[in-house]
């Protein structure tokens, strides 16, 4: 069984990879899910375009796992050497934009959700959530399903970790930042030149350091990654824009973070984008953790962001494929990390006790 949902699931990716799912423009693969699920007699339920289902014999009673990764997918880079819409396998490798990110993960786990829907014994239940707007961190992705689907107790989310356990990931607040001067003719002396003035402000968030470093996610990193000003030659602009990157860790919140740059940055003004991608978390000693070590699984914390951002349950991140493909031209995952992926996925879940 385990060996001919393999095969579907890789047949299912080829077909992924092959269909443009953009973020909020995943309706033609969300229904090729649709027609996975109708593949396999299990009842299904599509809400905008995620697609979701619980196994055969749900039981309230029962602590509820949920199964979650997502289908939609960046816009290509320019460096790419091979049709990111194609489906190519060369040496083991399946090429194509979301291969890796996180279209292994997915498939894999529709094949876990598959072999475990009809067992009558299960220890709990579950759920399996296909979700969209996971790149952009949009409004109808995996946030906007919380409130639909049953009530989750844990969950694994499906990103690439060359199956070993992310058990906590940084959260993210983007700031846009202002620094002021005193616009004038570049001909005339200028005291104020807002460019200049922003030299010690790109010093100060250098060097800056946040004081509580997280064990499993090292220290706070905060990166200036956009700069803006001017608009011609021969005149000095009112004001320098800023676009800050920080990567939290699981000793502050976003709004501890917010007020710490609010109360010290050098800036005229400083205003977060959005405060609701948190930092998350599972205890080292949670079941899901402990039956993925006893299967000889590491740990480790990851710096990129997932869905796991607006679970509020605890959720380990889990999957096939290597983070440091995502987003890279001519991205790849190795047919072998798929098959592995979902043999481990069964194993840790006939393993864990909830």
């Amino acid at each position: 069984m385990i060996s001919t949902l393999t095969e579907q699931a890789i047949s299912l990716l080829k077909q992924l990879i092959e269909t443009p799912s953009f973020s909020s423009e995943e309706d033609q693969t969300a229904q090729l899910i649709e027609q996975w699920f109708q593949l396999h007699n299990i009842p299904y339920q599509r809400t905008k375009n995620n697609v979701w289902a619980i196994n055969k014999h749900f039981d309230e009673t029962k602590p509820t796992l949920l199964l979650n990764s997502h289908h939609d997918t960046v816009k290509p880079n320019n460096g790419y050497t091979k049709d990111p819409f194609k489906a190519i396998v060369e040496d083991g490798k399946l090429y194509g934009l979301g291969s890796n990110d996180a279209g292994g993960c997915l498939v894999s786990l529709l094949a876990t959700f598959a072999y475990f829907y009809g067992q009558k014994n299960l220890k709990y239940n579950l759920v399996i959530v296909a979700s969209a707007e996971e790149e952009s961190s949009g409004d109808n992705g995996l946030n906007s399903m919380l409130s639909v689907i049953p009530n989750v107790d844990v969950a694994i989310v499906g990103e690439p970790t060359l199956m070993h356990l992310a058990v906590a990931e940084k959260g993210l607040v983007v700031f846009d930042a202002v620094v002021k001067g005193t616009p004038s003719h570049a001909a005339h002396p200028n005291d104020d030149n807002a460019i200049y003035n922003t030299i010690s402000v790109l010093e100060w968030f250098k060097n800056y350091e946040f004081t509580k470093t997280s064990e499993a996610l090292g220290v706070v990193k905060m990166t200036v990654t956009q700069i803006n000003a001017g608009k011609q030659h021969n005149a000095v602009p009112a004001n320098v824009d800023l676009v800050v990157d920080v990567r939290v860790n699981d000793k502050y919140s976003n709004q501890e973070i917010v007020d710490v740059l609010q109360q010290e940055a050098p800036c005229d003004s400083i205003i977060p984008r959005s405060i609701k991608l948190n930092s998350s978390s599972i205890p080292i000693d949670h079941p899901l953790v402990k039956a993925g070590i006893e299967i000889g699984r590491n740990t480790y914390g990851s710096p990129t962001l997932s869905d796991q951002a607006v679970l509020s349950c605890p959720s380990l991140k889990l999957g096939p494929g290597d983070s440091t493909r995502s987003h890279s031209a001519d991205e790849f995952i190795y047919i072998n990390e798929i098959e592995e992926g979902i043999k481990i996925y069964i194993e840790l879940l006939n393993r864990v006790i909830l």
